[in-house]
């Protein structure tokens, strides 16, 4: 890889910080086994004291990352174990999951968001404690008939991770601790990270429902609600972490001698299964935060307070982007500055291969970042010609108010 072009990531991550979309950043680019590009931008917060972000010891809240490094991974697990089929119906495992058309929604529809569940319910506004929330998450009514639509849903992932907890007798954060990141050595990945590692979790919401700033809990509410401890999401980790884990599934389920899932079961998992869902994971379509140029086998997640992974298995490279664009961001649209990095790695990343000359990418131009479209600027409201004309007879009066200066010699 060209380490020349592998610069361009510094300018592009740099771009979100100075246009005010996240304090801070963690980047990590591997390809070919090797981690080809690790570096921290930023600090965790705004305030000058706060400490500098570094790959291998900022925490960050992955949200929906959480979706596939933990609640995706663990049915991949008791799926090669021949403890959950794709196809049969939840209620089998969660018997409380019944009534009408629910009885026929089957794990494989919850994996591709099309199980007919909404896209998620004020659980933090409904429950008292978890075990209200999780009764709340089985009782949602569905909103289609299951295969009918597409609706990214939190709850239907939540379910997964019930179901998780159902077939294997232990919580989702033990399942994953024991089987994933414990055996990986993934030692800064788990739920509800504990006091004493709070000043290196990057803070995430200043004024939450909560009524307190957030470091160190969940920015979610509803996985708050939930006791922390989610399918949709609750995990912390480093960008050193999940490289592991993305090297983990570029290797086919295995890292360092180290097996977790099968060839066979990560392949299914990660390829186009319904649109362009894979199962849990989402693939790469030449558009939104995998870019232009990442193949078509290219699978990966995005979460909400700024993080994404995108693995691309025709490369044998990955891109971890780490952020938490979510806390007291200065952007006008966060949102739209976190999208355009996002891709603008990927692309940079891609376009840094060299070894096989008949897939080289020319470097862009621009980036999506340099144009900067939406991130800060408001466009003006298109005047009546009556306001223009008023416009102009102020400029004109205050004109004519001016003293011309004295001439100097």
């Amino acid at each position: 890889m060209s380490a020349h072009r592998l610069e361009a990531i510094s300018h592009v991550v740099m771009r979100g910080i100075g246009a005010g979309g996240y304090p801070g950043a963690a980047v990590v680019v591997g390809r070919n086994g090797y981690v080809v590009w690790e570096r921290g931008f930023g600090r965790l917060s705004w305030t000058t004291s706060s400490p500098r972000v570094t790959p291998e010891g900022t925490l960050y809240d992955l949200a929906s990352l959480t979706k596939v490094v933990g609640t995706t991974t663990a049915i991949m697990i008791l799926y090669d174990q021949g403890r959950i089929s794709l196809d049969t119906p939840v209620n089998a495992y969660l018997p409380a999951f019944t009534g009408g058309y629910k009885d026929s929604v089957t794990i494989r529809q919850l994996l591709t968001h099309r199980s007919g569940l909404p896209a998620g319910r004020d659980l933090w506004r409904l429950a008292t404690n978890p075990q209200d929330a999780r009764r709340y998450v089985m009782d949602t009514p569905l909103v289609c008939r299951p295969g009918d639509c597409f609706m990214y849903s939190d709850l239907g992932f939540d379910l997964l991770g019930m179901v998780v907890e159902s077939v294997s007798g232990e919580g989702l954060d033990v399942f994953l601790t024991e089987h994933v990141f414990q055996p990986l050595h993934m030692d800064e990945t788990f739920y509800r990270p504990a006091d004493s590692l709070r000043a290196r979790v990057a803070p995430t919401e200043v004024s939450p429902p909560r009524g307190y700033p957030l470091q160190g809990e969940v920015h979610d509410e509803n996985a708050y609600a939930l006791g922390g401890v989610a399918g949709h999401a609750g995990l912390f980790s480093t960008a050193a972490d999940l490289a592991v884990f993305a090297q983990m599934m570029l290797n086919g389920g295995s890292y360092n001698g180290v097996h977790i899932i099968s060839d066979t079961t990560t392949a299914l998992f990660t390829r186009r299964a319904a649109g362009t869902r894979a199962l849990g994971w989402d693939t790469c379509d030449d558009e939104g935060s995998c870019g232009r140029f990442l193949s078509d086998r290219s699978y990966g997640h995005t979460g909400f307070t700024g993080t994404s992974i995108w693995i691309d298995p025709d490369r044998q490279m990955f891109v971890i982007l780490l952020t938490n664009r979510v806390h007291a961001a200065r952007a006008r649209r966060p949102a739209k500055v976190i999208a355009d990095v996002r891709a603008d790695l990927a692309d940079a990343s891609a376009a840094a291969v060299l070894d096989d000359p008949s897939r080289s990418l020319a470097t862009p131009v621009s980036f999506r970042s340099d144009r900067a479209i939406g991130w800060n600027h408001t466009p003006r409201a298109r005047r009546s010609p009556r306001s223009r004309a008023a416009a102009r007879a102020r400029r004109s009066h205050a004109q004519r108010r001016k003293t011309p200066a004295a001439k100097s010699k």
